[in-house]
Formats: C-alpha cells, structure tokens, sequence
C-alpha cells in the first residue's frame, strides 16, 4: 500500500526529501485519498522553514501528541521496552534494519512498514493501533491542526469505525499539556543528569533523551470506548 508511505512522509518533520516528492504525493493522494489532496497542496506550498516550526509546535510540545505510538499505551513502564524489542524483532523478520537512533514506535517508521506488507497486513497492522490513531487524530483537531486528516485517513484504510471524532467527549475532559505553563512544570520536574561522552553510545540517544524530557508523572492517555465511540 504506496499510500501508508506517502502518509508517513508527510507526517514526517518537513524537509527537503518532502519537497521533492512533492509531485508524487499528490498523484498519489489523487488515485488513492482525494480527501488528502487539500492537505497535501497547503503543505507543500508554504516555506520549509515555516512547515517545520509549526510542525515542532504541534508534535513537540508536550506528550499527547507524540508521534511514538507505545507513549500512549505504556508510556515509561517496563512494558514499553519489551514491546518495543517485539517490533524491533517483527521489523527484522521483514528486512526492515534500523540504526541504534531510530525507535520502532515511531509512527512514520511504522506505516513505511506496513507499506511493505500485504494490503490484509497493512490493515490488521493499522488496525491495531486504530485507538492510538483515533485519539492522536481526535487531539490535533482540537487544536485546528491539519494533519488530524491524516489520521482519518489512515482508519479509513482499516476498515475501522473510529474517526478523529470518535474521542471528542474524551479529549473535551483532558487538561492541554502544551501550555506554557503545563510545559514549564515538567521541566520542573526533570532531573539533570551529567554524563560523559552522552553522543558516544546508543544507549543514552533518542529513548533515553526522550524519557529524560518528560515526567513520568505524566500518564498514558487511552481511548475511552465505554461510550461506543460517540461523539
């Protein structure tokens, strides 16, 4: 399915390599999702360096948003590691080889995944994050953000009956964690740390960094199905 690809791109940080597969984006997006063809051409129309500052806003201010599905299911527990060595060990049965900077959970690497595998695979694998993908979604229309249409899409191609709106009561009930002031109190709470040759070892890149920026304090967010998915 070229099309998870595509969507993985553009949920990627802007850059260059965006840029120039510009064109086959929207040729992609017209034979495959029409619904993303006004995305796609607004992305692709603004200035790089304006697409990454928004895109830092919105997927790297606070954790509900995160791009790393298991922050949403096991956010820092002990359960996150071994979930994290199954996917790793998944990706190596299909041939996908990732260096020791890339975490398996990242939802952009995930979907290039799936877009190696039968369009059946590809839909069990969407399937199984499709509450992950309905909040995330859900989350980014709340805060007028466009990419919320590619989350919608990504179900679409599930087969699933979540949407972004599905989860609308839910997120109305959570306190936003990309405020000022919720930003300022999990700075608070990190611990600095002070450790020698921290670029050296893969140990202490991405996963480390990324648990040392956030509290855990700060608890995974799930999708509430007790209402039957109503608005």
């Amino acid at each position: 399915m070229r099309i998870l690809k595509a969507v993985a791109l553009l949920l990627e940080y802007p850059d260059e390599a965006l840029w120039d597969s510009g064109d086959e984006l929207i040729e992609l997006a017209q034979q495959d999702a029409p619904e993303l063809l006004p995305f796609t051409r607004a992305l692709l129309s603004g200035r790089l360096l304006d697409r990454q500052a928004e895109w830092g806003e919105i997927f790297e201010r606070g954790r509900a948003t995160s791009l790393l599905l298991f922050e949403h299911v096991h956010a820092e527990s002990r359960d996150r590691g071994q979930a994290m060595v199954d996917l790793m060990a998944q990706y190596e049965r299909a041939g996908l080889a990732l260096d020791c900077r890339e975490l398996p959970d990242y939802l952009p690497l995930y979907l290039e995944y799936l877009s190696t595998r039968s369009p059946e695979e590809a839909r069990q694998g969407l399937r199984d994050v499709a509450p992950i993908l309905a909040l995330l979604g859900g989350r980014l229309k709340q805060r007028e953000a466009p990419w919320h249409i590619l989350f919608d899409t990504l179900l679409r191609f599930a087969g699933s009956s979540l949407t972004s709106d599905s989860v609308t009561k839910q997120i109305a009930k959570e306190a936003r964690d990309d405020t000022p002031k919720a930003l300022d109190a999990v700075w608070e709470e990190e611990q600095v740390k002070f450790i020698e040759d921290s670029g050296a070892s893969c140990s202490s890149s991405p996963l480390q960094q990324h648990q040392r920026r956030f509290s855990q304090k700060v608890v995974a967010q799930y999708l509430d199905l007790s209402a039957g998915g109503q608005k």
